[in-house]
């Protein structure tokens, strides 16, 4: 097995600010230098992170104003790397990053996890924007003004809960328009959670690399988040990339048709490896959910990160193969589009 002890990583998806400011707001303890969660400071630097995309999710059934909700997230983001700029700086551009890498300081990326936080406004759109949003899925789990989401809908007449696709219903024209000014902004459209139908309108009206920052393989798990080998092959081929999650819904079929509970990193890297078959390695990186998921994780947190590129080195990948999962393709992306 070759050596991946200094490989650095950098993760497209994370829920840690959400997750610390609904713990603050309980009166919990916690913060972005050290919690109990799967990421702070302290465990990133032990899990040599150069770069981590931080989410703002919003959950449209629970917050009336979806929009002020996330604007707290966007102040809650600076409020908690404000005292660490030793440590992680905001990054806005590609040269933001080299910047970073060269002071010895890793990189935060500010996403959104739910379009629907801009209400249909392209306004909207453009603010988070000048407040450093560099990514953004079009969905969550809910239909929103710009499309539609996939997602296990509950159980039907004979029990077990429908894993069917939504083929029909595509971006709205909202949707639409919201995609193509994405593009012309510099902000990276994220098809995460987004439908079939909506995935292959991306692909329709956009003409730049775009990701799915936290979506598996459908061949290897039946959860229709997880991308087809056509989506794999068509985001190889625009020169996006698709992070692996590593929920254990989204890794494996449970025989019995439950959901799984235990998440390995034997089954991430049977993804990658089919992923790699499919688009190459170019279309893989990590978009780990941690801070959203409640899988029993084998590597406890992301400081203990290292356990993945050991066991896509004990498969088979190569050292360059790996940086290129960790970093390479997230990096190279992020220098067209950033």
């Amino acid at each position: 097995m070759e050596n991946t002890r200094y490989i650095q990583a950098a993760d497209m998806h994370c829920d840690t600010i959400s997750e610390l400011f609904e713990r603050q707001r309980k009166g919990e303890p916690g913060n972005l230098f050290c919690n109990d969660g799967h990421i702070d400071l302290q465990k990133m630097k032990k899990g040599n992170y150069i770069l981590q995309n931080f989410a703002l999710y919003t959950h449209l059934k629970r917050e009336s104003k979806p929009f002020a909700y996330a604007m707290e997230l966007v102040d809650a983001f600076y409020e908690e790397l404000r005292p660490y700029s030793d440590w992680i700086e905001v990054a806005r551009t590609w040269q933001d990053i080299e910047r970073n890498r060269r002071e010895g300081k890793m990189s935060a990326l500010l996403t959104i996890e739910e379009g629907g936080v801009c209400c249909g406004k392209l306004a909207y759109l453009r603010d988070f924007y000048r407040l450093g949003v560099r990514m953004m899925t079009l969905t969550w789990n809910f239909p929103n003004e710009l499309g539609y989401p996939n997602r296990i809908l509950p159980e039907g007449p004979d029990g077990v809960p429908s894993r069917t696709a939504d083929t029909e219903n595509g971006l709205t024209k909202t949707g639409i328009e919201f995609v193509r000014e994405m593009e012309r902004l510099g902000m990276i459209v994220d098809v995460s959670h987004l439908n079939d139908a909506g995935i292959w309108d991306v692909f329709r009206y956009t003409k730049k690399p775009f990701v799915a920052s936290h979506s598996n393989a459908r061949a290897i798990a039946s959860h229709p988040r997880n991308l087809t080998d056509e989506m794999i092959r068509a985001l190889a081929e625009r020169g996006g990339v698709a992070g692996i999650n590593f929920c254990a819904s989204f890794l494996r079929d449970e025989e019995n048709g439950g959901e799984p509970v235990h998440s390995y990193c034997h089954d991430m890297v049977l993804h990658m490896k089919h992923m790699k078959k499919i688009g190459g390695i170019e279309c893989i990186g990590l978009g780990s959910d941690f801070d959203g998921i409640i899988s029993k994780v084998e590597m406890a947190d992301c400081s203990a990160i290292g356990l993945l590129a050991d066991e896509m080195s004990r498969q088979g990948f190569t050292i360059s193969e790996i940086e290129a999962v960790f970093h390479g393709n997230v990096l190279r992306l992020y220098q067209e589009l950033l």
